[in-house]
């Protein structure tokens, strides 16, 4: 039976590939502060972090790793002033992508692309409490004009709160369909078909 403890190499790997995907996913972010990027970073974030999850993905071989660079990245977010949320929708988003790829034993391409949307999920628990609290938000980060809050207010009506999700998982798929194209050839020699 295959050791499936995760060692200081696998915890290595999730380390450096969280560190390149947080460096997408920050610089992205500064498109936020102009208010119609805002919703549409629950699209660029995860088609442009598909790639690099791709990649990790190609060096994933047992339980757990997936999960844990999900909790850092909603961990990441909090210490950024995103709230808390991240880590909660992370934990579930990354457990569910962690059965999903580990159902096709690390070496199914579907089942990689698909742990990729269900991933891509996490983005959308930093919008929670724009549709929660958006008073409290605000509060918070004084630096923003009221011309910015009202713009985005008028952005982010309750409805929007399921499109963000669905469009973070559907931009998911297609980062990960991306992802995988253009590391076709590190999928081959990870052995994922």
């Amino acid at each position: 039976m295959k050791n499936e403890r995760l060692k200081g190499k696998d915890l290595i790997n999730v380390g450096i590939f969280t560190a390149i995907y947080f460096v997408i996913v920050f610089a992205v972010s500064m498109l936020g502060y102009i208010p119609i990027f805002m919703p549409l970073l629950c699209v660029i974030v995860p088609v442009l972090g598909g790639i690099p999850f791709m990649l990790f993905l190609t060096k994933v071989k047992k339980s757990g790793m997936i999960f844990i660079m999900s909790i850092i990245m909603g961990i990441l977010m909090l210490l950024t002033g995103m709230g808390y949320y991240s880590i909660v929708v992370g934990a579930i988003s990354g457990i569910i992508a962690e059965l999903i790829f580990k159902s096709g034993s690390y070496k199914n391409a579907t089942r990689a692309v698909i742990t990729s949307g269900v991933f891509s999920i996490w983005v959308w628990g930093n919008y929670i409490p724009l549709f929660l609290n958006i008073e409290g938000y605000f509060s918070t980060r004084q630096g923003y004009g009221q011309e910015y809050i009202s713009a985005l207010t008028s952005l982010m009506p309750a409805w929007m709160c399921p499109v963000l999700l669905g469009s973070a998982f559907i931009s998911g798929i297609f980062g990960g369909l991306l992802g995988k194209a253009i590391l076709k050839k590190h999928f081959k020699k990870a052995g994922i078909a």
